[in-house]
């Protein structure tokens, strides 16, 4: 494929745009007796010098176009000046030391420090900082043996989700045995001092970012033993499954296993390890709830789960009787989404009431403690711990509250303040507020919108629209420093809690997936039309945003309604819905998506949104640059190179389209604070500029 500078050309706010040509394949696939083009199917290629020339042709017309943005340096050094505080995350306890992650400011990684007790002199215990020159290898996990004597922890380089794992004596930071390689989405489970197991795949025989991943396995690796010899436990031919993880119970005696070929719903099985050779039950043996061990009380099971009760339940299962229509309730289900947790010998229920936390402890039984008190309206995480400890940990932030660190009584319930960043915002100057907004079919959908105090409601304020809406997950209040800026210039930021995700449990994750999936985008779309009719903004100043999957809700809505923005920024997506189930784990996402092969009335609906099939010829599309990385091995880039190409080719109008690839980064876990604070300028300065803004205020 030849790639030269004399593509399609606009002029852009002055600027004469000319894009790199993107050669047309002549690659027809068919569905259900319908032919597809492809034409870009060979930017699939990840190892190709053709894609490679690609890239770096994309990558000159964009930061070309970036370079000469006047207030880009100036956002760069605002958002550096507001990053630049140290960072200390939630503590936790292993062995006779506290842990916790610190940044000093601008360190391209945070630092996993330790001190003996609460009050000993802290030091350093791992610094991802030294792992690579460059910044591009980052630490994914880490994990302690239940004694705290050993850890091993994983990396990742360049961003990819293939890891290393290493293991270490804690007091002494020896090595212990040999790096473990090609270990893929997995937890570590200790197994007492003498191992542990881990879950991976075959490694792929031809590209390793983008070819299919679909049998994981769970092997057990026994320390200081070549990994060539690991166990192999579950999964491989005998039980294929995509998805295969492990725990152990806090007693150690039970081998819990969590197997599932989607994204959604699990079996569950277990080993009792004090038995010498003890097979390997099945405790659920269907896809269709999720299912998850909390604890156990000698060979009595607490289960978190939503089988009969979308907000999900904590039943009892004893497992000398363990058929479902034994299962007894300790905490039921409410009209709140639950999720669970440990710490002091207490549970802890989450509680999500509109997006927002509400906990209540509760001893071992479900007898309610008390409802915590929380330092506001907000997001609260944590509140985990080891049964032996009395006082435990949680963090608290929201929109325009830095996260804070708590310590907490388990037998007085108080808590007090433990640590409080010092951040250059003020709070108090602005406001985050929740709404409920009306959808395409009725629904009642929460949004939540943050902007400085005052503003006028003259629909002229820049504003950015969040969303994800997929996958069951929750999109809840937290600050991040990136918005801070955002804020801070007059901007407004607004997340909608859209079908798709967890907010209300299963009933709200069905209202969005396989054919619902256009409630997602409906979803968006009157968001955007709310904050428009009540002035907060206008199509004009108005900027999509979402990554992942919210990278597909951002192209899915850009191209189903061009006029409802002016600015799109579609980040790592899943852009192309024809064959996303055909890279990597792409497959397990079907439980969301389905798949072309699944009916005919399936493949129509997919083609029908698919972002790259639903570009037109003589549209003008919203000003867009698509995000992406070279390396992301979850959602692969040529989902983007091909959405990109696409908009390049058939844009009307003068809006540009930029497509920007971070090189040596994955889907976004791990990227240095260098690459983050680039990324998001970036976007701003993008968005500002083509929504006329001149200067900053």
């Amino acid at each position: 494929m030849m790639i030269g500078m004399a593509g399609t050309a606009s002029t852009v706010c002055g600027q004469q745009l000319k894009y790199p040509t993107t050669s047309k394949g002549t690659v027809v696939d068919e569905f259900w007796g319908e032919k597809v083009s492809d034409p870009y199917r060979w930017l699939e290629d990840d190892r190709s010098a053709e894609t490679k020339s690609w890239v770096q042709a994309e990558n000159k017309v964009t930061f070309d176009y970036l370079n000469t943005i006047p207030f880009r340096s100036k956002l760069k050094e605002q958002l550096t000046e507001i990053w630049n505080y140290e960072k200390i995350g939630t503590p936790f306890k292993e062995g006779a030391y506290t842990y916790f992650f610190k940044n000093n400011g601008l360190q391209q990684h945070s630092v996993l420090y330790r001190k003996l007790g609460e009050n000993g002199t802290e030091e350093i215990f791992l610094d991802p900082n030294t792992f690579s020159k460059d910044g591009s290898t980052s630490l994914a996990d880490v994990s302690f043996s239940k004694d705290g004597s050993l850890v091993a922890y994983s990396i990742s380089e360049g961003g990819s989700d293939w890891r290393k794992v290493i293991v270490l004596n804690a007091k002494d930071k020896a090595p212990v045995g040999e790096t473990l390689v090609d270990v893929k989405f997995s937890g570590i489970a200790w197994k007492g001092n003498d191992g542990f197991y881990y879950s991976s795949y075959d490694k792929p025989k031809g590209s390793e970012l983008s070819e299919k991943t679909d049998q994981h396995k769970l092997y057990y690796h026994k320390l200081k033993t070549a990994q060539s010899t690991d166990q192999l436990i579950f999964g491989g031919s005998a039980t294929p499954r995509r998805y295969v993880g492990a725990s152990l119970t806090d007693d150690q005696r039970y081998l819990i296993i969590s197997a599932a070929n989607t994204t959604t719903g699990n079996e569950l099985y277990y080993q009792d390890l004090s038995k010498p050779n003890s097979k390997i039950i099945c405790l659920q043996d269907h896809f269709d709830a999720n299912t998850g061990v909390v604890d156990n009380i000698g060979d009595t099971f607490l289960l978190e789960t939503n089988y009969k009760a979308a907000n999900n339940r904590l039943v009892k299962v004893d497992l000398k009787n363990p058929a479902k229509e034994n299962w007894k309730d300790v905490i039921p289900e409410t009209e709140n989404v639950l999720s669970i947790s440990t710490g002091g010998g207490y549970l802890f229920a989450n509680y999500l009431k509109d997006a927002v936390s509400v906990v209540i402890q509760y001893d071992y039984t479900g007898k309610k403690i008390r409802q915590i008190e929380l330092p506001g309206v907000g997001t609260a995480s944590g509140f985990s711990g080891k049964k032996k400890e009395k006082e435990i940990y949680f963090g608290f932030s929201n929109y325009i509250t830095p996260s804070s660190s708590y310590k907490f009584d388990v037998n007085s319930g108080k808590s007090s303040l433990y640590i409080k960043p010092k951040v250059k915002f003020d709070s108090d100057k602005y406001e985050s507020k929740q709404v409920f907004y009306t959808s395409k079919d009725g629904t009642k959908v929460p949004m939540i919108i943050t902007y400085k105090k005052g503003i006028a409601l003259n629909g002229k304020n820049p504003t950015i629209v969040y969303g994800y809406g997929g996958f069951n997950i929750s999109l809840t209040p937290a600050f991040s420093t990136s918005v801070a800026v955002w804020l801070a210039n007059g901007g407004v930021y607004a997340v909608p809690n859209l079908r798709g995700g967890g907010e209300y449990g299963q009933k709200w994750h069905d209202g969005g997936r396989q054919f619902n999936k256009l409630n997602v985008f409906n979803d968006f779309i009157a968001a955007a039309h709310y904050l428009q009719e009540n002035g907060y903004t206008s199509p004009e100043y108005t900027a999509l945003s979402g990554g992942s999957n919210g990278g597909l809700l951002v192209g899915a809505t850009m191209t189903i309604d061009p006029k409802v923005a002016k600015v799109a920024l579609p980040e790592v997506g899943v852009l192309d819905m024809l064959r996303y189930h055909t890279f990597t784990a792409g497959a397990g996402w079907s439980y969301d998506y389905g798949t072309v092969a699944d009916s005919k009335e399936m493949f129509d609906y997919l083609k029908a949104y698919s972002p790259v099939h639903n570009v037109k010829t003589g549209v003008s599309y919203p000003a867009t640059m698509v995000l992406t990385g070279d390396h992301d091995d979850r959602v692969v880039p040529a989902h983007s190179y091909k959405f990109a190409s696409e908009l390049q080719a058939k844009q009307a109008g003068d809006n540009p389209v930029l497509i920007r690839i971070e090189t040596k980064a994955g889907h976004g876990a791990g990227r240095s604070t260098e690459v983050l604070i680039n990324s998001t300028v970036d976007k701003y300065a993008f968005a500002l500029w083509n929504m006329g803004i001149k200067e900053l205020k």
